[in-house]
């Protein structure tokens, strides 16, 4: 079935953007993946309205869109709670919900959380680039015209269903992750946390850091204690490959979390945040607090499997 017209942009919101699970396998042309920063809200968000987990969506942050929709579709809101509402009655999150034509969905303000996940039955049809519909904000490509949406911008979705197919799918609260101003990540040391001497190491272990105003997709900086390289090596190195998770050691000591805009970095890295975890990043806000627990590889093997077998399990329980 042909794509159609399903949604109008009646307000941009903030950084809204289509994205997807990433563009992956093309950093060494130093493309960055991009996608949704928080995949597991993507994920779940998509398997609500029938969806693959893989199909494009809207990220949006802290102020939500306003959404006019051309069709009859059903709809998912996941993520950080930005206070959804159909025709300015309020929503609940991690649900689908059947929309008219002419309906329109906004928000409020963020209540917990930073980021919400929009999913449209069909999946938003911008065009594929490099294997994703997933928005390059740096680069300028990808996604919607390679940018934020803006009013009265038009989204087409491929076969969006009628809301008797998918309308009743729901999502147990219980099953939600918790969003608070206080975050404990978790990190595997390394690779080159060898360079960084003991009372640095345990600086990063028992202290909590702040998301400082100057973050973006890019990355989230820190404020807090400063962490400082063994005196025999300099805090720079020869640009290099860095994965989203990353956590490098620049000259001024404040650690940087890398996320999904970016492919190489030049600083140490003392350590990296493990996959099961990578979703949480996404909903860090400014000012909140954050603490690394340091665990082991297979600490961090175990985690991935138990999420990807909560996951699946999701799957087999949405009604």
């Amino acid at each position: 079935m042909a794509a159609i017209k399903t949604l109008e942009i009646v307000s941009p919101g903030i950084m809204t953007s289509v994205q997807d699970m990433g563009r992956y396998g093309y950093g060494r042309f130093g493309v960055a993946p991009s996608g949704a920063l928080d995949s597991f809200a993507m994920r779940v968000a998509n398997l609500l309205v029938g969806n693959r987990e893989d199909q494009a969506g809207l990220e949006t942050m802290l102020l939500g869109p306003g959404i006019r929709f051309l069709t009859e579709v059903v709809v998912a809101v996941t993520g950080g709670d930005l206070q959804p509402k159909r025709n300015r009655q309020s929503i609940e999150m991690w649900r689908s919900h059947a929309f008219q034509k002419d309906d329109v969905l906004s928000f409020g303000s963020a209540v917990s959380g930073f980021r919400a996940y929009i999913a449209v039955a069909g999946g938003i049809a911008v065009p594929r680039l490099m294997g994703s519909r997933s928005t390059n904000l740096p680069s300028g490509f990808g996604g919607h015209e390679g940018r934020t949406l803006k009013k009265e911008d038009i989204l087409v979705c491929d076969d969006p269903r009628g809301p008797k197919i998918e309308s009743e799918r729901f999502f147990n609260p219980e099953w939600a992750p918790q969003y608070s101003d206080k975050w404990k990540i978790r990190v595997v040391l390394g690779p080159q946390d060898d360079q960084v001497p003991d009372d640095s190491r345990a600086t990063f272990s028992k202290n909590t850091y702040t998301m400082s105003q100057n973050s973006d997709r890019t990355c989230i900086r820190l404020e807090g204690p400063e962490i400082r390289c063994k005196p025999e090596v300099e805090a720079s190195i020869v640009s290099e490959g860095v994965i989203a998770g990353s956590i490098q050691i620049p000259g001024d000591g404040k650690p940087i979390i890398i996320l999904g805009e970016t492919v190489t970095g030049g600083y140490r890295k003392i350590a990296t945040v493990i996959s099961a975890d990578l979703p949480l990043l996404g909903q860090i806000k400014p000012g909140d607090g954050i603490q690394f627990e340091v665990v082991s590889l297979e600490e961090a093997h175990l985690a991935l499997q138990k999420m990807e077998e909560w996951i699946n399990n999701i799957k087999r329980k949405i009604n």
